[in-house]
């Protein structure tokens, strides 16, 4: 709601008072009057100052208004409201003030201060949030996460942020990146099996042979299941395996493979794969639960989490 119209203080100019109209400012204004800022107690725009008390008729009522006023002015203050004369009533009648240079006031020729807009809800759009679009599901971005740039798979969601020379064949790796996929490899639909096939896949693809064949870290030397399990994901009954990978250069990591339903089309399941360096540098494995209880269907803000919701130890 805009101010009603009278005197404030002018946002051009705080040493005196400009005439706002109800809808924008006019080219009135007057040195402030004896009250400080805040509206007059009606008037109109003029050259000067509104008569002070004890001038024209009705003298003696005005100067009893304004000690009324005077006193009134500190819990005005405290609670944001100016009590600004009275109705035919007798009931006071209250202003809120227009926002002051000291706080945020608009520039000259803009519009009037008014309250500041309501945060929305988060969107796909928001910076802290990646899309799946064919398979209807938004991923949390944790801090040190982006979203992939010049990277060959199209189904990555997302990067940790920058790069650095693999250690066996010189060419650029990432600490820690997420895929999402549906699966419609075979006509398997249990979220258990098809991850307990994939783990070792994800393996390979993270950790042995990059898409032209080279060796990034001399290879995968062993591994050994660290965890698996279920889990619920946006909602949905799903499964997943973690693996640590040791490589024959470098720290190895950890692969992880989760599959649950699609809550959209079909229900195909779909896979999301985790690969997190090893070491100091890698991302930490609490990302993986940060990511995995973040996961949403397209839309939905609230569904996700619950019963089997944990995906196992983190050491």
């Amino acid at each position: 709601m805009t101010p009603p119209p009278g005197w404030y203080r002018d946002p051009s100019a705080p040493h005196q008072e400009r005439w706002w109209d109800g809808t924008a400012w006019t080219e009135h204004r007057r040195a402030p009057g004896p009250v400080g800022y805040g509206p007059a107690v009606g008037g109109t725009p003029g050259p000067g100052p509104e008569p002070g008390p004890g001038t024209g008729t009705g003298g003696r009522g005005k100067a009893v208004a304004v000690t009324a006023a005077a006193a009134v002015l500190v819990a005005a203050i405290v609670t944001g409201v100016f009590v600004l004369g009275e109705d035919d009533d007798g009931s006071p009648r209250t202003r809120t003030p227009p926002v002051t240079e000291t706080a945020t006031a608009p520039a000259p020729g803009n519009d009037p201060p008014s309250s500041s807009p309501t945060a929305s809800e988060p969107s796909a759009d928001d910076p802290a949030l990646v899309e799946d679009q064919l398979n209807g599901i938004t991923l949390p971005l944790p801090d040190g996460w982006v979203r992939p740039e010049h990277v060959a798979e199209d189904d990555v969601m997302m990067t940790t942020d920058g790069t650095y020379d693999c250690p066996a064949d010189g060419s650029v790796c990432r600490h820690g990146l997420v895929v999402s996929r549906t699966v419609t490899a075979n006509a398997e639909s249990s979220p258990k099996v098809l991850a307990q096939q994939d783990i070792e896949d994800a393996a390979d693809d993270a950790y042995d042979r990059d898409l032209i064949g080279n060796k990034p870290f001399g290879g995968i030397e062993s591994h050994e299941e660290v965890a698996s399990g279920p889990v619920a994901v946006a909602g949905r009954a799903g499964y997943y395996v973690r693996w640590r990978v040791t490589t024959a250069e470098g720290p190895g990591g950890y692969v992880q493979s989760m599959v649950f339903p699609s809550t959209v089309g079909t229900e195909s399941p779909i896979l999301v794969r985790y690969v997190f360096d090893a070491g100091e540098d890698g991302p930490p494995l609490a990302d993986m639960d940060t990511i995995t209880k973040g996961i949403r269907p397209i839309g939905d803000a609230d569904t996700g989490g619950g019963v089997g919701s944990g995906i196992g130890p983190t050491d």
